[in-house]
Formats: C-alpha cells, structure tokens, sequence
C-alpha cells in the first residue's frame, strides 16, 4: 500500500508481474464475450502466423490498471486510464509492469496523481505502454492516517 505522503513526481512503482498461461487466456476469453480462436486455439493462431494463443488486448489494460491498483492501495478513485497495445505476446509469456509518477497536484479534497506506465514482456519487448490519473481522498479518511497529506 502507498503512503500518501510519499507520494511525489519520480516515485517509481515496483515491478508487477503477471504470468499467462492457455487456461487464463481461455478463462478471460470467457468472462469478456471474447470468441476469437487466436486467443484460446493454439493450432488456429500458429496458422495465423503466431508462436501460440495471443494475450486479449483488453487483459493488456487489466494487467496494466491491476499494478497500479496493487501500489495505490484502498480508497484510491481512477480518474482516467488509457493504454496502446504495441506489441504481443502470448501463452507462457511473463508480463512486467513498471511506472513512474509524473505528476502530483492537490485538488479540493483529494490529492491527484498522474503516471506513466509501461507492460513488456519477460525479453524486454513493450507490449503496452499506458498512462493513468488516481485520486486519494486527503484529511482525515486519508490512507496516510489521521493528520491526512
């Protein structure tokens, strides 16, 4: 979790890392409505002229929001969030998620912050870069404690 207060442009987040596999790409092909054979069908997507099934576009954006959301810590609010994909990877692939605050700003009631993010595979290939605003409540409810930020 992160202490609000500590909170300042240059703050890097630790590195977070998700592993894929053929049943977690068959399992969020399920849960999104997400039908393509190139995400679930290893003979399919090498015909398609791919090493094995491909990590769904959209599970980019989840592993990505997920690390920001593990070092933020409750009570955080997104504010926005986007992401491109840039590159593929598929099963068996380690996904690492690093980022670095780029900005800090108190607004009424809430302290805001904007950072930079980026999804690479385990040989270093980017596969995702993303960009994402959250907000802390500050005061006392604040994640810092009772003297607030």
């Amino acid at each position: 979790m992160t202490v609000l207060t500590e909170v300042v442009a240059g703050v890097t987040l630790p590195p977070y890392r998700l592993r894929t596999s053929t049943v977690r790409l068959f399992r969020f092909s399920a849960v999104t409505w997400n039908a393509h054979r190139i995400h679930y069908d290893a003979e399919y997507a090498r015909s398609e002229g791919y090493p094995d099934v491909l990590v769904q576009s959209h599970l980019h954006g989840c592993v990505l929001l997920n690390a920001v959301l593990a070092w933020a810590g409750p009570g955080v609010t997104l504010r926005s969030f986007g992401w491109q994909n840039r590159g593929i990877a598929v099963a068996g692939d380690e996904l690492i998620v690093t980022g670095e605050v780029v900005e800090v700003r108190d607004a009424p009631g809430e302290r805001v912050a904007e950072l930079r993010l980026e999804e690479r595979r385990q040989d270093g290939e980017l596969c995702a870069p993303g960009h994402v605003t959250v907000a802390w409540p500050a005061g006392p409810a604040g994640p810092d404690g009772p003297a607030g930020p």
